[in-house]
């Protein structure tokens, strides 16, 4: 079962350089409207297979996966649920949240959540290891629910950069002092795939279209997409 993992739109948090966490009315700006609208497209290979959305509740991924859901609707086999899931929200940032970044690289846990992430809680809010947990086990479990029975399904979360972070973090087994070295762009895309086995990273922050395998397991395999003798992952 095949996950697409969306960012955001780049949002008016983004351009001004505010830390909007889960502040609510936080919207995407004119050009995270615009890549909104281009999501469609770049997934356009793929429109046929997607299966469920599922999104952080805050306005900005919802208003970032409203386009693809009305072309989802218009296909001929019709549309797909849209799934709003706690669990993909925005880190609880606490009392740093509407904080300018400019003012947190002064404080003294910012060099903590640049190098040892595992142990940054911030205050009044959520430690960055409870976001590793929640986001892994939330999409890991969704995936059950609609990676689909034939272990071929498709289907699209649209949450927050420290949220799919971790998310890949845990697909590529990297311990999350490491995931600051992820980039994962407002508006980009990342693909995972959940095989019996373990779970294969396909693609990491694409910013143009999407191209997928029927079976993106088999180009983890000796030889890669290109082996003659594929083995156990192809068969995933």
């Amino acid at each position: 079962m095949t996950v697409i993992l969306v960012r955001h739109g780049r949002s008016t948090a983004n351009t001004s350089g505010i830390l909007a966490g889960r502040t609510p009315g936080v919207a995407l700006d004119d050009h995270g409207r615009a890549q909104a609208d281009e999501l469609t497209a770049r997934l356009g290979g793929v429109l046929d297979r997607i299966g469920a959305v599922v999104r952080s509740p805050l306005q900005r991924c919802a208003e970032t996966v409203a386009p693809l859901l009305t072309a989802l609707d218009e296909r001929p086999a019709g549309g797909v649920p849209e799934i709003v899931d706690d669990r993909l929200v925005e880190v609880d940032y606490g009392d740093w949240s509407n904080r300018r970044l400019g003012e947190l690289v002064d404080e003294p846990l910012w060099q903590t959540v640049q190098r040892h992430p595992s142990a940054a809680v911030f205050p009044g809010g959520e430690g960055l290891a409870d976001v590793f947990g929640r986001a892994s086990t939330a999409v890991r479990a969704l995936d059950r629910e609609y990676g689909g029975d034939d272990g071929h399904g498709l289907w699209v979360v649209c949450s927050h950069g420290d949220v799919l972070k971790s998310i890949l973090a845990d697909a590529l087994g990297m311990h999350l002092d490491t995931f600051q070295r992820i980039i994962v762009d407002p508006a980009s895309i990342s693909v995972v795939h959940y095989a019996s086995a373990r779970p294969y990273v396909h693609t990491v922050n694409n910013n143009g279209v999407l191209t997928l395998p029927a079976r993106p397991a088999a180009a983890a395999a000796v030889g890669g997409s290109t082996g003659t003798d594929a083995g156990p992952a192809a068969r995933a």
